[in-house]
């Protein structure tokens, strides 16, 4: 009778995971000193210049792009509920849901393949 694999962390998983971590943080400092300061969050970034406008762009086609990787990877690789982090990242920030969403990924390869698991300390 076979056992499942233990997950665990690997050390690109907890790379992912420090990142989230810190894109966590820092999206939400500014996002609460945004909202501190009064500012008109959603004005602001339309009325910045083309810049400002292009750098939208361009996150919106990554964030799309990503969203199309997660849902066909999650399904490939058999992570449960990998949907959750589409919300998540519109309420917490996409520079933690990615990285998290990043680090549980390597964990499921890393139960799944034989030769990237640690032995137990």
């Amino acid at each position: 009778m076979n056992t499942p694999a233990r997950l665990r962390w690997t050390p690109l998983a907890i790379v992912y995971l420090a990142l989230g971590i810190v894109g966590l943080a820092a999206t939400w400092t500014l996002n609460i000193l945004a909202i501190v300061s009064g500012s008109d969050f959603v004005g602001e970034w339309a009325t910045n210049g083309f810049a400002t406008q292009s750098l939208q762009v361009d996150l919106l086609v990554l964030a799309v792009a990503f969203g199309v990787f997660l849902i066909v990877e999650a399904r490939r690789i058999g992570m449960r509920h990998a949907w959750v982090f589409l919300p998540l990242a519109a309420i917490t920030a996409a520079a933690f849901a990615i990285p998290l969403f990043l680090a549980l990924r390597e964990r499921k390869l890393a139960a799944q393949l034989p030769g990237t698991q640690f032995p137990e300390k």
